[in-house]
């Protein structure tokens, strides 16, 4: 059986594409605190094939258990979403977003290529680094980063006399709780002294309703297209979805 290491696996996206790949790999599934292991063991503990493991991005020793496992496939999931004004956030927020998304990836990816001949690399984005949002735009440029570096990276891999397969996949919005808790970690800091005080409900509304109306409440159409990215022997570059979302963010960048 292949091996496979999952970042970010507490749930979500990955936590439905797990249970469309469970029965045919050996997976080591990755989260980011000692409660979400302990959470992820007890929805395994029937599978002698899942190794559960804590991975914090944010620390060197974690980053460096992957020097101990051999695996065919990386799926980069991990992932923070810091939110707020650009002129409110603070700065230590949009760094450690950009540490979880940006750099943290990159580390794990150099360190899986150094180590393997013959790997597959799946990196999920977000097609918010493609379309910029209000009060999210911490997360939407460190996903931008992200992206625009594994395309980079892909045309460099082409280079090299070694099978690396890269994988970039870039979901829209999906009702995982992800999008609504990133939404609403702003409001800890947007008070009295924020730009936006007089503004601060009809802004909250106003994004309830904007998750409401689009938020996509089946996951089948992106963790789909993930599963494709990981059982592919020739696998595509992009995987995108859902398709709606998909055309309005090329329109966008179109127009714009």
């Amino acid at each position: 059986m292949k091996k496979i290491l999952i970042t970010g696996a507490r749930s979500g996206i990955i936590g439905d594409v797990i249970k469309k790949i469970k029965e045919d790999y050996i997976l080591y599934v990755a989260v980011h605190t000692e409660s979400e292991l302990r959470a992820i063991k007890k929805i395994y503990k029937d599978y002698k094939n899942i190794k559960c493991m804590k991975l914090d991005l944010s620390l060197d020793e974690d980053i460096n258990k992957l020097d101990q496992i051999d695996i065919d496939v990386l799926v980069c999931n991990g992932a923070v979403a810091e939110s707020g004004s650009l002129l409110d956030i603070p700065f230590s927020n949009i760094r450690y977003n950009f540490e979880i998304n940006f750099f943290s990836n990159l580390k794990i990816i150099k360190k899986v290529i150094l180590k393997n001949e013959n790997v597959k690399i799946v990196i999920v984005s977000s097609l918010a680094g493609k379309l910029p949002m209000p009060f999210l735009g911490s997360y939407s440029a460190s996903k931008a980063a992200l992206s625009q570096f594994i395309k980079a990276l892909n045309w460099e891999a082409k280079l090299l006399n070694r099978k690396i397969d890269l994988c970039l996949v870039e979901p829209g919005l999906y009702r995982t709780g992800f999008n609504k808790l990133a939404f609403d970690k702003k409001y800890d800091f947007m008070d009295n002294e924020s730009f936006f005080k007089s503004q601060i409900e009809n802004i909250r509304k106003a994004e309830n309703i904007y998750l409401y109306l689009f938020e996509k409440r089946c996951l089948n159409s992106i963790s789909n297209k993930i599963v494709k990215a990981i059982k592919d022997e020739n696998p595509r570059f992009y995987y995108r979805a859902p398709f709606s979302q998909v055309l309005f963010v090329k329109l966008y960048n179109i127009l714009f």
